[in-house]
């Protein structure tokens, strides 16, 4: 989703909370994910209008307009990314609109953008899945090394970052900066999902209509395996089935995407692998059990 006048793009990372020592280094995962390794005293919450749960994978398409929220348990500032399939980051918040303040009042729902804000967040290409991170800390951080105002007429900061993995070592340094140092546990993160998929705007999601609408008991069986023919993109069929995993309490961790096939690892009770390959029109989807 690419930030324009009136529109912002697409993002993310995410946070796990680890038993550790105080003081610890934040550490960044193999799937480039911040993780705070102490407990943190405040909480954060950030979802799409579209899944209040903040725990699915709503699809958009080019043209939609996107409204995202966020709520934190204590008085904190907030600040939002986007990271696209690209790996372009946008600063999402703070920005220079009316509604722009990213200083959020503890268990109130701050919505992005508010009502009376001269901008919308408009849904573009490219397509695939995009994570929106928000970051929140009980005091305010230098985050100018991740993005910053071109001049005084900008309305959005600029990244100075590219890609998960560039974000995530650039907040983990913002976090735990060599002087001035911030308490550890004064910081927190959450991430969530949304996939732009192929459409046109105006009109209702087709991804429902994809061949599956529920997978077989995985007791005894480590390995799934459909074939089927159907006209559908791998974009839309890999949407059915990875909000089923989801739906059944996976996570998705990482996904790549070749040519005709869709890899994506997801991470619940244990681990499952999605493989999506479609040549002709022919799908042959795999989910491994491991």
């Amino acid at each position: 989703m690419k930030k324009t006048l009136i529109s912002a793009a697409a993002l993310g990372l995410s946070l796990g909370l680890l038993s550790a020592p105080a003081h610890a280094t934040p550490k960044i995962s193999a799937q480039s994910i911040i993780v705070n390794p102490v407990p943190a005293s405040v909480s954060v919450q950030v979802w799409t209008d579209r899944d209040s749960s903040g725990a699915q994978t709503p699809n958009y398409v080019p043209g939609d307009k996107i409204r995202l929220y966020t709520r934190v348990s204590r008085d904190a500032y907030v600040y939002l990314f986007n990271v696209d399939p690209n790996g372009q980051v946008d600063m999402i918040l703070p920005n220079r609109y009316a509604g722009g303040a990213n200083f959020v009042k503890a268990n109130t729902v701050k919505v992005f953008p508010a009502a009376g804000d001269q901008f919308t967040f408009d849904i573009a290409a490219p397509y695939g899945l995009n994570k929106v991170l928000a970051l929140a800390s009980l005091t305010p951080l230098n985050t100018s090394s991740i993005a910053s105002f071109t001049n005084s007429q900008s309305n959005f900061a600029v990244s100075n970052v590219q890609g998960q993995q560039q974000l995530a070592q650039a907040l983990s340094i913002v976090v735990n900066p060599v002087q001035s140092p911030i308490p550890q546990n004064s910081w927190i993160t959450d991430v969530a999902f949304y996939n732009v998929a192929y459409g046109n705007s105006g009109t209702a999601p087709v991804y429902n209509s994809a061949p599956v609408t529920t997978l077989p008991t995985w007791n005894y069986q480590p390995q799934w395996r459909s074939q089927f023919e159907s006209q559908q993109t791998v974009a839309q069929v890999y949407i059915t089935y990875a909000n089923e995993l989801q739906r059944r309490g996976y996570k998705l961790v990482n996904r790549d995407e070749l040519g005709n096939t869709v890899n994506a690892r997801f991470q619940g009770s244990d681990n499952a692998q999605l493989i999506i390959t479609v040549r002709g029109g022919k799908f042959d989807v795999q989910i491994i059990r491991r």
